[in-house]
Parts: structure tokens; C-alpha cells; sequence
């Protein structure tokens, strides 16, 4: 893949914090050699999952938001690598395969004047290259029998990985998003703001579930847009953290109720996390106990097929508070699915 750049030893090497006494999480990942045979060596590794970085924040572009989701890949490894490698962080099941890096895209869109129907156009024809690069690499890992865990970029990327999951199980999937907002917007080229409706349309998504959409943040039009599909379902923050109308772990009961019935993707949407600097950070969101709750719950069922964290956006003074929200996600997901 053009894309697609390999974790090497000499990466993880350089990023690794060794201290005597202790052995750290990245001193026991797998890593691929080569992009030769990617697919054969991934079924050959006798891993669990296949944690992927997605180095982008051209969806996020393309839907007007605010840029750098593209730094929440380094970020993470930075912090993942190097935590506590014991019997409940399970580095000897994962391999770290590589990111789809777009810095040349980024580069050519940086200076582009966005209220130009041509230059916005072109933005997001970009998107749907990502598109078909995230689509091949989910698509390659569920095929050989893996769970991806995808890191990174914009809310655009739940497009690729509904599509690869559908096309490697050879049915529609289902989908719980943890998300301000529902990104079920029209198809009007795609960028971080439809993902899901065009994963609909094209028949890649049944069931899809979206937990904690701001009442402030989703159009009337929307809400009768979704209203209207049976086969979406949602709850509001307000209503479950604001009016306590709803109880947060029923919600989430009643969420898994309407997509576990098949494999399903658990998305998570930092722009729902209070305070987590992302393309559209809230100042009242859910806590990040609540996160990993959900990610934990979600994670258990048989059925969850991959797990996708985006939407973060680190500067350089917060990216270890990225990285460690983001790698607690994964371990999180990772304890409740192995015991599953």
C-alpha cells in the first residue's frame, strides 16, 4: 500500500523507556518485517489485535473543523509503548502494525481557500483516497481473523472501517458511536461529518446506535433525518448527564441490545470526552471514567469487531495527556475482549 508506512524496531527502540526492574508494554509487541505479505504474515502472527495510526485531519478539512487529529498517532505511541508490560496489559497479543501517513495531501491543501466550491471539492476527493486505503487494511486485518484497533485522524475514517469490516465478513455490520454528534450528515462529498450516512447509503451499515449526541449540535433537520431511519437509534447527553432522564449503564444496555445481533464497530468520538483537546472540544461532555466504561462494556460482547479512537487533536503541550487517554482505551478494550 502507497500509504501504509511500517513500525519498525528501530522506531520502537528509539520511543522505548527502559527501567531496571521493570519491563515495558513495547518490549513485547509483534512487529511485521516488511510490507511483502502483509496479509499471510498477519494471519501467520499469533496476535489478537493489529493496532493501526491513521495520520490525517484532511476529513476534518473538508467538514471545516479544526485541524490536527493527524498528531494523535505519535502521541499514543509515545505513551503506549511504554507503560507496565504485566498479566493484564497483553503485549504479546498485539502487533503494532504501522500508519497511513498523507503529509504530502496535507501539504497540498494547506493553503487552499475553502469557500471555493473547486478547492473544497478537491479536499474531499482526497478524503476518499483515505477511504480506500483504510477500507483495504480493515478489510485485510478482520479477513485474517484479527481485531484493528485504528488510531487517529477525523470521524471521516468510520467510513473505511464500516465498509472493511462489511466486505471481510460479507454482511453489513453494526455500529455504537460515542459521539457529540452523528455524522449522518448529507452525502455531499465526503468528509468527517457523513462517515455514517454514507455507509448507509451504500449499504455497508444496519444497525447504527448513537450515544450522547448534543442537543445544542444536531440540527432539527437532522434529528428528523435520523428519526426517520428505524434502524438508528440515539440518546442525548443532556437527557442522560444534564436532566438524568435516562441512566447512563441502562443506555448503554439498551445500546448493545440494537447491534450486538451481528458484528459491530465501537466508535469513539473524543469531541464527546469533557475537556480532551479534539476538532471540536466541549467544555461539558462525558467524564473520561465514563469512556472507558463504555469502551470496557461494548468491548466484552463477542461480537465487537474493531475498535476506533479519533477526533483527538494534541499540541504540543498536551499530547501526553492524548496519549495516555487514548492508550488507557485500548488496554481498556483490550482487558474486556480477551475475556470475553
Amino acid at each position: 500500500m502507497e500509504h501504509l508506512i511500517l513500525f519498525t524496531e528501530k522506531e520502537k527502540q528509539h520511543l522505548l523507556k527502559k527501567r531496571k526492574g521493570e519491563t515495558k508494554f513495547g518490549e513485547h509487541i509483534q512487529l511485521l518485517p516488511n510490507l511483502i505479505n502483509i496479509y499471510d504474515d498477519i494471519v501467520n502472527l499469533d496476535v489478537d489485535y493489529v493496532i493501526i495510526g491513521v495520520n490525517e485531519d484532511i476529513g476534518v478539512t473538508a467538514n471545516y473543523g479544526n485541524t490536527g487529529t493527524n498528531k494523535a498517532w505519535d502521541a499514543t505511541l509515545k505513551v503506549l509503548l511504554n507503560i507496565q508490560s504485566n498479566n493484564l496489559t497483553p503485549a504479546k497479543r498485539v502487533l503494532v502494525l504501522g500508519h497511513l501517513e498523507y503529509e504530502k495531501q496535507r501539504n497540498t491543501i494547506k493553503n487552499f481557500d475553502l469557500s471555493k466550491n473547486k478547492q473544497i471539492s478537491k479536499v474531499r476527493e482526497i478524503v476518499g483516497t483515505i477511504d480506500k486505503d483504510v477500507t483495504h487494511l480493515v478489510s485485510l486485518i478482520v479477513k485474517a481473523g484479527k481485531i484493528p484497533i485504528i488510531i487517529g485522524g477525523g470521524h471521516n475514517n468510520a467510513y473505511g472501517n464500516i465498509k472493511g469490516c462489511a466486505l471481510a465478513n460479507n454482511e453489513r455490520i453494526n455500529v455504537v458511536n460515542f459521539d457529540a454528534h452523528s455524522d449522518f450528515r448529507r452525502e455531499e462529498g465526503r468528509h468527517s461529518g457523513n462517515g455514517f450516512s454514507y455507509a448507509y447509503a451504500e449499504g455497508f451499515l444496519k444497525y447504527y446506535f448513537i450515544f450522547g449526541l448534543h442537543e445544542n449540535y444536531t440540527s432539527e433537520a437532522l434529528f428528523q433525518k435520523i428519526k426517520k431511519v428505524k434502524s438508528i437509534k440515539f440518546n442525548t447527553y443532556e437527557a442522560i448527564e444534564v436532566r438524568n432522564e435516562l441512566v447512563f449503564k441502562s443506555e448503554m444496555k439498551i445500546a448493545l441490545d440494537h447491534v450486538s445481533n451481528r458484528h459491530f464497530g465501537i466508535e469513539i468520538d473524543c469531541d464527546a470526552i469533557k475537556n480532551i483537546p479534539s476538532s471540536a472540544k466541549t467544555p461539558s461532555g462525558f467524564s473520561v471514567k465514563k469512556a472507558r466504561q463504555f469502551v470496557n462494556y461494548f468491548g466484552k460482547h463477542p461480537n465487537a469487531s474493531y475498535l476506533h479512537i479519533c477526533e483527538a487533536a494534541p499540541t504540543k503541550g498536551t499530547e501526553t495527556k492524548i496519549g495516555k487517554l487514548i492508550t488507557y482505551l485500548i488496554t481498556d478494550f483490550m482487558r474486556s475482549n480477551m475475556n470475553k
